[in-house]
């Protein structure tokens, strides 16, 4: 068996933690009665996205990993189903703030986290306030057992307009690339939709590494601030397998086939012909 099928989720949160846990819990069991194996939630899915503004109250919403309520019952579900969830969360460790990733296997436990390496800082989008560079470095994992030879790598929201997440990723063996995003309209240029930008720098990423890409991110207005949705699954080949509109909330589902990605991966040469010796201005600062 050399495939896996993929679900991205799409929708709208509120500030009811209990209410989103409930809401992502449905369209997580929808997806995997459409027999997805692997299913992603979008960004910070406990609540509204609160990095528009700064808060220091808000810093209270953080919990640990092995405490966190959305990383619980997504633990719950996926043993309950049988299904992995990449699980973004706001985490605290010690007197550090992260915005972390738990990849929540199949068994119901936690695989490991990763902690977002890019942090974004300006209007509607001040996460340096909260959250601490991660420290985790770039992560993979397997694939559930029903899926033997497939490796996961996740990045999260800003991570994923950086090629060298994508690339680095690819070089830990990641054989699908999974963005969960919360991204919108930006408060200080009402004129500028990212939208179709945010599409065409992962795509890209699928395109020059030859590897489907998964970007789920959340619909809906909060507090002037209006998430366009449009999440995706792209193919090898930067082709659109599936998507979901503006504010359409639901499940999008796509099955992969490792083999054939593997053969249009060799045959393209990307990874033939890079030239490491001459990369080295890529790790000096700018």
């Amino acid at each position: 068996m050399t495939q896996i099928t993929v679900a991205a989720l799409q929708l709208a949160f509120s500030d009811d933690i209990d209410a989103n846990i409930g809401n992502v819990s449905r369209l997580v069991r929808e997806a995997a009665g459409q027999g997805a194996q692997v299913i992603l939630p979008p960004e910070l899915f406990e609540g509204e996205y609160f990095c528009r503004v700064e808060d220091e109250g808000l810093f209270a919403n953080a919990a640990p990993v092995r405490e966190h309520k959305a990383v619980l019952a997504m633990q719950a579900l996926a043993e309950a189903l049988k299904v992995t969830i990449p699980t973004s969360f706001f985490e605290v460790d010690g007197p550090h703030y992260y915005n972390s990733l738990a990849m929540i296997g199949p068994d119901g436990e936690v695989q490991g986290v990763y902690r977002k390496s890019h942090i974004p800082d300006g209007p509607g989008y001040e996460e340096k306030f909260y959250f601490r560079p991660g420290n985790t470095g770039f992560k993979v994992w397997p694939a559930p057992p029903t899926a033997p030879g497939w490796t996961l790598g996740v990045g999260v929201c800003w991570d994923q307009w950086y090629p060298e997440t994508a690339r680095a990723l690819m070089l830990m063996g990641a054989e699908v690339l999974f963005y969960p995003t919360a991204i919108g309209s930006e408060p200080h240029d009402t004129s500028l939709d990212t939208a179709r930008l945010w599409r065409r720098a992962m795509v890209g990423h699928a395109v020059s590494n030859v590897v489907p890409v998964v970007a789920a991110n959340r619909i809906g207005t909060e507090h002037g601030q209006h998430f366009y949705g449009t999440s995706f699954i792209a193919d090898e080949r930067g082709d659109i397998l599936a998507e979901l509109g503006r504010d359409e909330e639901g499940v999008i589902v796509a099955t992969l086939d490792l083999d054939r990605i593997k053969r249009h991966r060799a045959a393209f040469g990307f990874f033939r012909d890079r030239r490491p010796e001459l990369y080295g201005r890529l790790v000096q600062d700018v």
